[in-house]
C-alpha cells in the first residue's frame, strides 16, 4: 500500500529523480532487488513521538530541547527490523533531551552517496522538517562530512548522525577523569575530518602584496587558516589526551595485575545498553552503584567483591553498554575499559527479556567482544548467559524466550527471582583451585591459613600443639608459599 509520503508520481512526474521511478506496491522483486515503490518512499515511523501532551508534565522540557526528526535508510532485514533501529534511534534522542516529533525510513539498496536519502527526498523531508517545526534532524547511521554538509544546506537545519549522538550521550553521562578523557578523545577523532572553514576569509596571515610589504618572501600566500589553526589544535589535543589514557592504562592494569597476584577471580558483567547490567551488580554484592532507566546511564566500570555460596572470593566488575553500530571511535577510546571484560575468567551477558528482538541484542554484544579480543590478541571468556527483568514479561513470553535463547537463565535483579541460582551458576563457572597440599602452619603465620580459606578449598583442617594442619586445594602461587611447611 502507498504510503501518504509518497509523492505522486502523476503530480511531480517532471521532477522525480531516475531512481524514484515508482513501481505498484504489490509487484514482486526480481532477482532479489528492492521494490522500487519501497525503495522511493519515505514511511512514517508511528508512535514514535514524544512531545508531551500533559503541559504540567516536567515543563522544562517545554522550555526549549532541541525538537528532532529521524530519517533511517532500511537497506537489510524486514520491515520489523527497520523499525526497531528507528525505535532505538529514538530512545537515544530522548536520552540526549531531544523531543521526537516525527521518524520517517527510506528504503533503498545502499544510502545515498550524497545526501543519505536522495535527492529526490530530501525535498520531501525538507517539507516534513518545516510543518513539524523541527530545528534538528538526526539520520540513523554515520554520514560522511561531503553528506552531512550537503543535508544541511539543503534542509536548513542542524543534522546529527547515530554516532554524534551517541557521543553526545557519553560526553553528558561520563563522571570520572578517565570517562572524561576518554569520550572527548571520541568526539575530537570524529568531528576531526567534519570541520569546516571560508578559506581566506579566515587567513591568519596578510597574502599577496600585503604580505610582501610587512614579510617579505616566506610570508605571501594566504596564510594559515583558522581551519588549519583548529586542525592542528586538535591533534595536539588528541596526542594529550592519548598520553593521559595511556598512564590511566597502566593504573588499572597495575590494580588488575594485584587482583591476579593474589589469585582474586573475575567477572565482567557485559550487555546491551540498560539491560539491567548495575542493577544485577546491586543485586549480587549490595554495590548501590547508579541504576537508571536511561540508554548509557553506565560509563564508569565499578569493581566489587562478592563471594560465592562457598564462601570463595571473586570480583564483579560492571562496564559500559553496547548498543548496534557503536561507533568506532569510542570502541578506540575505551580500550582500557574493555579490557575489563576480556581479560575477566567468566563474562556474564546480560540480556533485556522485555526488548522485542534479544537475539539481535546478543548478537551485536558479541560482535564488538570479538573485535576488541582480535584487536589485542585474546580471547573471549567463558560466557554466561543471563535474561533479566522476567518480572516484567508474562509466561507465554519466557517460554517464547526459553525456546529462543536455551542456555540462558532467568532472573530479575528488581524481584530477586533466579539470583541465587546465578551466584550458583556463577560459583560453578569460575576456575577452581587445582593444587593439594598437605601442610602443617605454625600459629605465627596464620594469615596463610585465611588465604587458604578464602581462596582454595579446605578439605580437613586440624588444630595441633605445633600449628594448623591444612589438607586443602590451592592455587600455584599460594602452594609456592606453603610449600615451606609441607611434611
Amino acid at each position: 500500500m502507498k504510503n501518504s509520503l509518497t509523492w505522486s508520481a502523476d503530480l511531480d512526474h517532471d521532477v522525480v529523480d531516475a531512481d524514484d521511478n515508482e513501481v505498484p506496491a504489490s509487484a514482486e522483486p526480481s532477482t532479489g532487488e528492492l521494490e522500487l515503490a519501497e525503495r522511493a518512499s519515505l514511511r512514517r515511523i508511528r508512535g514514535l513521538s514524544t512531545e508531551l501532551a500533559d503541559i504540567t508534565e516536567v515543563e522544562y522540557r517545554r522550555l526549549r530541547l532541541e525538537r528532532v526528526v529521524l530519517v533511517g535508510v532500511w537497506t537489510d532485514g524486514d520491515a520489523a527490523h527497520a523499525d526497531a533501529s528507528l525505535a532505538e534511534l529514538a530512545r537515544l534522542a530522548e536520552t540526549a533531551g531531544s523531543e521526537v516529533l516525527e521518524g520517517v525510513i527510506q528504503r533503498r539498496d545502499r544510502p545515498d552517496p550524497g545526501t543519505y536519502i536522495g535527492s529526490g527526498k530530501v525535498l520531501e523531508l525538507r517539507d516534513i522538517v518545516a510543518s513539524t517545526g523541527a530545528d534538528t534532524v538526526i539520520c540513523d547511521g554515520e554520514l560522511s562530512p561531503g553528506q552531512l554538509r550537503q543535508l544541511e544546506e539543503k534542509l536548513k537545519v542542524k543534522v546529527v548522525d547515530r554516532t554524534a549522538l551517541i557521543l553526545d550521550i557519553f560526553a553528558q553521562h561520563a563522571r570520572s577523569k578517565e570517562g572524561k578523557a576518554q569520550v572527548e578523545l571520541a568526539q575530537l577523532q570524529y568531528f576531526l575530518p567534519r570541520l569546516r572553514g571560508w578559506g581566506e576569509a579566515m587567513s591568519r596571515q596578510a597574502g599577496g602584496r600585503a604580505g610582501g610589504a610587512t614579510g617579505g618572501v616566506g610570508t605571501r600566500g594566504p596564510g594559515e587558516t583558522k581551519l588549519e589553526t583548529d586542525r592542528r589544535r586538535i591533534h595536539k589535543r588528541i596526542s594529550k589526551l592519548r598520553k593521559e589514557l595511556a598512564a590511566m592504562r597502566t593504573v588499572r592494569g597495575t590494580k588488575r595485575g594485584r587482583r591476579e597476584a593474589n589469585a582474586v577471580p573475575g567477572v565482567a558483567i557485559a550487555g546491551y545498553t540498560n539491560a539491567g547490567k548495575s542493577s544485577l551488580l546491586n543485586a549480587l554484592t549490595g554495590a548501590g552503584v547508579l541504576v537508571e532507566d536511561a540508554l548509557f546511564a553506565t560509563l564508569d566500570p565499578t569493581t566489587r567483591r562478592a563471594t560465592t555460596p562457598d564462601g570463595r572470593a571473586y570480583t564483579l566488575t560492571d562496564t559500559v553498554g553496547f548498543v548496534r553500530h557503536l561507533p568506532h571511535q569510542l570502541v578506540e577510546a575505551f580500550r582500557s575499559t574493555l579490557e575489563e571484560v576480556t581479560g575477566a575468567d567468566l563474562l556474564v551477558h546480560v540480556v533485556d527479556g522485555s526488548e522485542e528482538s534479544p537475539h539481535e541484542q546478543v548478537a551485536a554484544v558479541r560482535q564488538v567482544l570479538n573485535e576488541i579480543s582480535d584487536e589485542h590478541g585474546s580471547e573471549v571468556p567463558p560466557e554466561l548467559l543471563v535474561v533479566n527483568k522476567v518480572d516484567s514479561v508474562d509466561e507465554t513470553r519466557i517460554a517464547e524466550l526459553r525456546r529462543l535463547l536455551p542456555e540462558a537463565l532467568f532472573v530479575s535483579a528488581h524481584s530477586g527471582t533466579g539470583v541465587a541460582e546465578l551466584r550458583q551458576a556463577i560459583a560453578d563457572r569460575l576456575p577452581r583451585p587445582d593444587v593439594f597440599v598437605d601442610v602443617l602452619v605454625p600459629y605465627t603465620r596464620g594469615e596463610l591459613v585465611a588465604r587458604v580459606h578464602s581462596e582454595g578449598e579446605v578439605v580437613d583442617e586440624e588444630h595441633t600443639p605445633e600449628g594448623t594442619r591444612l589438607r586443602a586445594k590451592v592455587r600455584p602461587d599460594l602452594a609456592s608459599a606453603l610449600e615451606p611447611f609441607t611434611g
